[in-house]
């Protein structure tokens, strides 16, 4: 009994699959990452538009928690709303912070002059965010 020889793909066939999945691989990944960042200048408070502050430290779950719940109301008021990070592992972010007595996950929100509006330390659902981001906004 004679067995035939199994040939591999050829070459060019073995490069498109690798293209192919690398392709598919990069969209995954890239579908999973957040859809943009927070800008970190803080001295866009009070340029006319009102503005939601997040205290976050990387190192830190709570700031992450508060961010999801921005994420899901970002498109909802972005054209109304500045959304900023005092990113607590920054000089100007973790002396923004002290000068407010904020913690990781503590949100701070600003009239579009710059005056303090309200202050919530870890807001625990996005209805809780969002009645606070509409006073600031008809305010």
């Amino acid at each position: 009994m004679r067995s035939e020889p199994t040939e591999g793909l050829s070459p060019w066939r073995k490069r498109l699959m690798y293209a192919v999945f690398f392709t598919v691989l990069a969209a995954l990944i890239f579908g999973l990452l957040p859809r943009g960042a927070y800008s970190t200048d803080l001295s866009r408070i009070g340029d006319g538009r009102p503005a939601l502050v997040l205290a976050y430290d990387l190192n830190s779950s709570g700031g992450m928690e508060v961010m999801k719940l921005m994420d899901a109301l970002r498109d909802e008021y972005a054209e109304r709303v500045e959304f900023l990070v005092a990113d607590l592992g920054t000089p100007e972010g973790f002396q923004f912070a002290q000068r407010h007595r904020a913690i990781n996950g503590t949100v701070m929100l600003y009239s579009g002059e710059g005056s303090h509006v309200r202050t919530i330390h870890l807001p625990p659902d996005i209805e809780t965010l969002r009645l606070s981001l509409d006073e600031v906004v008809s305010g």
